[in-house]
């Protein structure tokens, strides 16, 4: 095959919500499914639980490094090259993680099984950006952000339950994700056909990775849709790392209630995300976000006030279902909206996107612990990230989403 039309060639949808949805659940699988296994883990390697905790700062450390670099890497010689690389070496760093002597040794293979799963993260939207326009663009990513709702909800589950079967230890679920990445190799290498076609691709080098960035980070429509879902998904993670602490310790919910409230948010997220799949138009696609983003701020607001006031439960549990349906809907919205005329540089985007909300997560997560005593740390968190996303998405993104381009 020689010309660009016969090395690229349209999947099928079905292969694609396979591979792509696969490829989605890596990172969640990668940072959640482990969680159960952090006692064991510490007592095997006689560690501290701080040095049990920095594998998961090192894997998500990966995750942010590997987009950027693998993101322009794939908008220079395609997606299915890097796709199988990574692949393999997501299997292999999962093995390294599996029969790891130290913790010195797993934090560092943890590093690389998050750099290398952040392939599937970048690479599955900018699949879905080179195979779909418009409205098919909308409805199809929003399907993949539904599993990437409901995946990290799962992957806890999956790894207690792994747990629970006979002889098995916290090794036994990386042994799982060594299967996983050879699962996905397989099916990447046998049912994904290259997406961006020849005639598409940047110049592979270093200066032209570097104009690829700055004609992104210079572009304000893409900016401001970058910093909308940066700053308000980021902020988000606030409520991961805040609501344990805050229904558990403040309002004594039980355990098992919080697992159920969570779930109850997890598919209020996922409802936000069904929500902006059946937007019609892009235009409508992005009045649809505009209105979320301003109820997102309302809520915001109303979580912070029961903090002060320390209002009852019923009424934080009403006011963090909204905040998460509205996250469903932006977190959508405006990944669709930004990588909409980024075609020919649709991975470079997609690894800003990506690693921008790890940055602002990985700030603001940790300011929610400043009270042991009030959830209005986490409200301020919650309030003022999307105060800034309300100012991106208002001052900075179009008011009119125009063509797309190819």
């Amino acid at each position: 095959m020689t010309d660009a039309s016969a090395e690229t060639a349209r999947p099928a949808q079905r292969d694609l919500i396979i591979i792509l949805g696969l490829l989605t659940c890596l990172g969640p699988l990668n940072i959640d499914m482990y969680l159960p296994g952090f006692p064991n883990i510490g007592h095997d390697f006689q560690t501290s639980e701080t040095a049990v905790q920095f594998s998961l700062t090192s894997t998500l450390i990966g995750l942010a490094v590997g987009q950027l670099m693998v993101g322009p890497f794939s908008d220079s010689r395609g997606r299915k090259i890097p796709l199988l690389g990574a692949m393999a070496l997501f299997a292999l760093s999962s093995l390294f993680c599996a029969v790891s002597s130290s913790i010195t040794t797993f934090i560092i293979a943890r590093f690389l099984q998050g750099l290398t799963a952040s392939a599937g993260l970048v690479l599955s939207r900018a699949v879905v950006r080179d195979v779909f326009n418009g409205p098919e663009l909308a409805r199809f990513f929003s399907r993949l952000m539904i599993i990437n709702a409901v995946a990290p909800m799962v992957a806890p589950m999956l790894g207690g339950a792994i747990l629970a079967l006979p002889s098995a230890t916290w090794r036994t679920m990386f042994w799982f994700l060594t299967g996983v990445g050879v699962l996905a190799l397989g099916l990447v290498a046998a049912r994904l056909t290259e997406t961006l076609e020849l005639h598409r691709r940047l110049p592979n080098s270093a200066r032209a990775t570097m104009e690829t960035f700055h004609s992104l980070l210079t572009d304000r429509e893409f900016i401001g849709y970058a910093l909308t879902v940066g700053l308000i998904h980021g902020g988000s993670f606030a409520y991961v790392a805040g609501t344990p602490f805050v229904y558990q310790d403040i309002y004594g919910v039980t355990p098992q209630t919080f697992s159920i409230l969570f779930g109850i948010n997890g598919l209020a997220l996922v409802g936000g995300s069904w929500l902006i799949g059946r937007a019609g138009s892009m235009a409508r696609t992005n009045t649809f976000l505009r209105a979320s983003v301003i109820c997102i701020t309302v809520a915001a607001a109303l979580i912070t006030l029961i903090a002060v006031f320390k209002g009852p439960l019923f009424l934080l549990v009403a006011a963090i279902f909204l905040y998460m349906t509205c996250i469903g809907m932006i977190l959508t919205a405006t990944f669709v909206l930004a990588i909409a005329k980024q075609g020919h540089r649709a991975g470079s985007a997609s690894a800003i996107l990506g690693s921008l909300n790890l940055l602002v997560g990985g700030v603001a997560a940790p300011l929610v612990g400043l009270s042991k005593t009030s959830a209005l740390p986490m409200g301020l968190v919650l309030l003022l990230t999307s105060l800034a996303g309300l100012f991106a998405c208002f001052r900075l993104a179009s008011r009119h989403q125009g063509e797309v381009t190819p």
